[in-house]
């Protein structure tokens, strides 16, 4: 069995696979940076009263998510996400970074290998996140909870915008 598993082939092409795992990928990652964007948001500027007459304004309803609600999303949306990215990976390892080696281009390769190893930190940092989450009425984890969840956040988005600086070097499907 080669990078596609042989069953799958009986009901789409190869390069229809890479795109469908390409995409949902995709989709995850949105998803995760949704939440993490939600939930640093809720940590770093908490809403403290009601909101004045006429309504909330967008920032205010954006920053007033239930930050514990979003732990479970969290860290099934990183593992998932990461797994799906370790198995694009695979091809990225051989149809993509080695062009882009052969062009020189060690800056955008520099700015993966950074990717790929905040990715890795993140997903160590899961079960930490998920003990602070996972007692959220206690005051002492606030401080802890608030910058790792922001570190998390952070690396995130990192993630997110550096997986689309290199796609937009090589291409997918190229």
């Amino acid at each position: 069995m080669g990078l596609v598993p042989d069953f799958i082939l009986d009901y789409v092409n190869v390069t229809t696979y890479w795109t469908l795992l390409f995409t949902f990928h995709a989709l995850l990652a949105v998803a995760l940076l949704g939440a993490l964007t939600h939930q640093a948001a809720s940590v770093l500027m908490p809403m403290r009263q009601a909101a004045a007459a006429g309504g909330p304004s967008f920032t205010e309803r954006f920053r007033a998510v239930h930050g514990p609600g979003y732990a479970a999303a969290v860290c099934v949306l990183w593992i998932v996400t990461f797994f799906f990215g370790a198995w694009i990976y695979t091809k990225y390892r051989m149809y993509v970074r080695i062009p882009i080696e052969q062009e020189g281009f060690w800056k955008t390769q520099g700015v993966f290998e950074l990717k790929e190893h905040l990715a890795s930190i993140g997903l160590g940092l899961l079960p930490v996140y998920w003990l602070f989450w996972k007692d959220a009425r206690n005051p002492e984890y606030d401080s802890p909870r608030k910058w790792l969840t922001v570190t998390l956040a952070a690396f995130c988005w990192y993630i997110f915008l550096a997986g689309h600086i290199v796609n937009n070097v090589r291409g997918f499907g190229s």
